[in-house]
This record gives C-alpha cells, structure tokens and sequence, in this order.
C-alpha cells in the first residue's frame, strides 16, 4: 500500500465516521496525507487528521481520534491503529499491505516518483548564465548542476518548466574580452582592465584563422571582428562543456537581441505607464524605492546608453510575456544584493514580487587538494573551470556532490574522498546500490530465480524487520521529490538516497537473502524479496536521474 493510497483509506474511514455520527461532510478535506512518524517505533504511518477536523466539527479530538481509529482498525491492509497524544493516529499495515509497495515501484518503473503536485505551473528557470568571456567557473558549475537537477524535479511534479541560459553578449565586458583577444593576437599584454589566461590566446589563434584578414585591419575594426568572432568561440565552448556535463538548455536567450528588438525601449514605456519612471539630471531613473529597494535605480543614463539594469527589466518582461507565471533565477553569492531591485522591479511592472518572482542564491564552491583549497586554472588562469572539476573527480562525483548540498550553504569538494572507492564516498555509496541490485538480478536469473507474475507475489512474506525498513524508506520516495521540488531543494533526493535507501538496502542485504543457497530449493520468499530488490533498483535509478547522475549496473 502506498502512501497515497493509505491516505486515500484513512479519507475514506473520516467519511463514514462523520455519517454514522451525521457530522457536517462538507467540514471534510478533498485530500488528507499521512506521514512517516519519527520514532520507527510508533508505527508505519501517522495521521493528524483527527486534530484538523475537531474545531471545524465541534468534537474533541481525542474523541474523534478514537472513532477514527475503529473505522479504520476494519480497513483491510490496516493491521492496528493506536491513537497517540491529544489524537494523532499512528498506523500499522499488515505485512501484505506493507509488502505490496515493491510491486507497485516495479511496475511504476520510472513513474514511481512522479505526481502532479505542480502541474499548471508555467515556470521560466534560468541557471548559469556565465559572460562569455571565459570558460565556466566552478560557481558557475555549481548552478549547472542544482539548475539541472531542480529542472527534473519540477517537470517531475508536473510543472511546465522552460530552462534558460541568458547569453550576456553585449555591454562592457564584451569590449574589454574583444579588447584582450586583440592584444593576444597583437602579442601584447591584456589591458588592464582585460581577460587573461591562456585561452584568451587559444581564441585569439582561432580567431585568426577563421578570418585571416583581420591582421590587415585597424585596431578599431579588427576588435570587432574578436569581439563577433570571439564570442562565438566562447559560447560555443561554454555550450559544449555543459553538454558534456549532461546540461542542455531548452533557450539560449541573446542580450543582444533585446537590444535589436527594441525590447528595453518597451520595457521603459511599460513601467512609464505604470507611474514608476522620472527624470532627473538628465538620465531615467525606475522608483524602485517604493518597492522597498535601498535606492532609485538608473535605466538610462544621461549620455543615453542603457544601464545592465535596464536589460535585466526588459529580459524580465520578455519571459512574463511569453507565458512564464513565475520566473527564477539562480544568481551566485555575489549577486545577493540583486534581490530588493529585481524584487522591486518586479513590483514596478505590477507583478505579485512573491509569486512571480523567485531568486536563489548559491554560495560559493572550493575544490581541495591535499587539504588545501585550489586556487588557480590551468587554462584559465584565475579560477577552477568546469574542465577542472571534471577533471579532477568525473561528471557523476562533481554533479552529486554539487547537489548534495543546500545552495545557500559553502562547500568544499575534496578531491582525495570523492574519487575514493568507498563507502565514505557519497555518490560511491549510493551507486553501488545501484550496481548491487542489477547484480543480484543478473545473478537471480543465472540460478532461474524471477520474480514472476505479479499475481504471483506474495507481498506477506516480507515480514522481515529489515525488509519492513526497506519499504518504508522506498515509500518516502515520492513525499521527498515533491518536498524537493516546491523547497527548491534538490539536495534533498541526494540525502535521502543515502540516508535512507542506500542505508536501508545495505542493512536488507546482510540480513535477508535474496539468492538461494547451493542446492538450496527457490520458494516465493525469495521471489518476493527479488520483488524488493527490484524496486529498490528503480528508486535509486530514478532518484539518481533526478540529479543527472549514472546508476551504473556494475561497478
């Protein structure tokens, strides 16, 4: 039985009490949920039902916790029902309904997990975003991973999710990137103010010999022509290395472009209708301070160029229009002080700033070696890429471990544990649950040991404590993607893997086995317990893919 369907019973029992004591039935909810009760000890699941319902009804809860408590004891799959503190229910399932779970994982196979939690939600989500104007920094990389990661989660709670990648190709630092590429092929220093690192000069090569005949032109002409050429190059590496990291983008959304499209101009008159704008020493400034900013922000400047802001309100405006609800942006540590503009900004257009508009800060990423935190790239010179990273520990340990921790807390990734192959290494540990299961599958069959029909399995006989602890962990999976989800959490999945079913599966393994001994005749309890195996394998594997990580089958 699971969750969904234990809460769909105890909703059920809720309705006949109120009818035999001729209750009001409209005080009841659409929906109830049942959860896992803290200590193991006070059943397999807990209900506050009756604690919801008593004010609105006029009975004491314990009362009605009692009345509830009998409806539901003659549920079948219910094997004891205690009632607990001023009227929380604790439940129990008997072995067959408990057991029953395995099946239903298995036949969900990369459904189970999935709901509609979120469904009707239209959500723009935009992550890493790097200046073109260097390979992705280890910052940067963090967002891939989180970004990706909370991307499947939301589009696994039914969310219609659109992932952005906003490609800063116009404005300042273009200049002094076009500037330092031109330099390079000039075989001078950067600027001062310029990009340094030996890709600038691996650009500047390439550059060169696409368009020979920018050695022929001024210094004025042939800067564009690094600056065109050079971005290109650039955003073409950026987009490779994340693809390579398993990151793609359903928009990759040109600055530039707003600019060509008059889009600021739109967004300027749009806020001016909206009372928000004035003039003052001859720039354009936005009211943001009636929206709880620290200050009045500049969207035009007196010589008439635009401010970054003023594209980053047109850019805002450009995804409402297109149907986003609610738009979030991952920004990194620096940016904390974005959150009041963006927030007034928001406002300014008339928008709901808490329902529109979602910003999340990530903080910052240290890769250790031998202790001590690195500092320099080798190609980049200044900061560790996402090369680096990759380098260093392999797609699948830099993606977990980026994961693994709530954005808004520090990490540091030590390069020694996670390329160790042990169990203190945590994307080890969790995939070689993964690679066990697919064994005792394979080895399963190779002794003619298969789970058979479902009609077949025989869900009581796994009564084993371990087993009972196995199940419970697997039926969290669903509660925990959608917790994940709507907290913007996606460490969430990587801890429960570990904490929960990696841990329980292990501690299932040593004490019930699945395979038959020598000669040993195969029964149904090892079918049954093939069953949980099973499931703990689609569990894992989808848990895994909601992080954008390999559920290797061997290892």
């Amino acid at each position: 039985m699971t969750p969904a369907e234990l809460a769909s019973v105890v909703l059920a029992a809720a309705h006949a009490v109120f009818e035999q004591r001729g209750l009001d039935r409209a005080a009841l909810p659409a929906s109830t949920v049942v959860e896992r009760p803290r200590n193991p000890e006070h059943g397999d699941y807990a209900s506050t039902l009756a604690l919801q319902l008593s004010k609105k009804v006029g009975v004491p809860p314990r009362e009605l916790a009692t009345a509830l408590a009998d409806e539901l004891g003659r549920a079948p799959g219910v094997k004891s029902v205690e009632i607990a503190g001023p009227g929380f229910l604790n439940i129990r399932l008997d072995a067959a309904a408990a057991g029953q779970l395995a099946r239903v994982i298995v036949e969900a196979g990369a459904e189970y997990g999935r709901s509609d939690r979120l469904a009707g939600e239209k959500i723009n989500l935009e992550f890493v975003s790097a200046n073109p104007t260097g390979p992705v920094h280890i910052g940067g990389v963090r967002w891939a991973a989180v970004g990706d990661a909370l991307s499947r989660l939301l589009r696994a709670t039914g969310a219609d999710v659109g992932t952005e990648y906003y490609f800063n190709d116009a404005g300042s630092q273009i200049d002094r990137f076009a500037r330092s590429l031109l330099a390079a092929a000039k075989g001078e220093p950067a600027p001062e103010d310029g990009y340094g690192g030996a890709y600038i000069a691996e650009i500047a090569t390439e550059v060169q010999a696409r368009r020979p005949e920018v050695r022929s032109l001024d210094d004025d002409a042939a800067q564009e022509v690094f600056r065109v050429e050079g971005v290109a190059l650039m955003f073409d590496e950026i987009r490779t290395s994340l693809r390579d990291f398993g990151v793609e983008f359903d928009t990759y959304f040109n600055e530039k472009d707003l600019h060509d499209r008059g889009e600021l101009d739109l967004a300027l008159a749009r806020l001016r209708q909206q009372g928000h704008l004035y003039e003052s020493e001859g720039a354009t400034w936005l009211r943001t301070t009636d929206f709880g900013d620290d200050k009045d922000r500049v969207l035009r400047k007196s010589n008439g160029e635009w401010t970054y802001f003023a594209a980053d309100c047109a850019y805002y405006l450009d995804k409402r229009e297109r149907g986003f609800e609610r738009v979030v942006i991952m920004l990194g540590a620096d940016h904390h002080g974005y959150i009041g503009r963006m927030k007034a900004m928001s406002a300014c257009f008339g928008d709901d700033p808490e329902r529109n508009l979602e910003i999340l800060i990530g903080q910052l990423v240290n890769l250790l070696r031998d202790g001590a935190p690195m500092r320099m790239s080798k190609r980049a010179g200044t900061v560790i890429t996402l090369e680096d990273l990759v380098e260093a520990i392999g797609v699948d340990a830099s993606r977990y471990a980026l994961a693994r921790y709530s954005s808004d807390s520090p990490i540091d990734i030590d390069i020694e544990l996670w390329t160790r192959a042990t169990r203190d290494n945590p994307v080890y540990y969790v995939q070689y649950v993964a690679a066990r299961t697919a064994g005792v599958a394979r080895n399963a069959a190779e002794v003619g040991l298969v789970p058979g029909d479902a009609d077949a399995f025989r869900p009581e006989l796994l009564d084993h404590e371990k087993e009972n602890e196995l199940l419970k962990a697997l039926a969290q999976f669903p509660a925990v993607v959608a917790t994940a989800a709507e907290l913007r959490e996606p460490h969430r999945v990587a801890r429960y893997l570990e904490e929960s079913v990696a841990a329980s599966y292990h501690r299932f393994y040593d004490n019930c086995r699945v395979l038959p001994l020598g000669d040993e005749e195969i029964t149904d309890l090892h079918r049954a317990r093939l069953w949980l195996n099973n499931a703990t394998r689609t569990v894992i594997a989808n848990g895994l893919h909601l992080l954008g990580v390999s559920a290797p089958e061997r290892m």
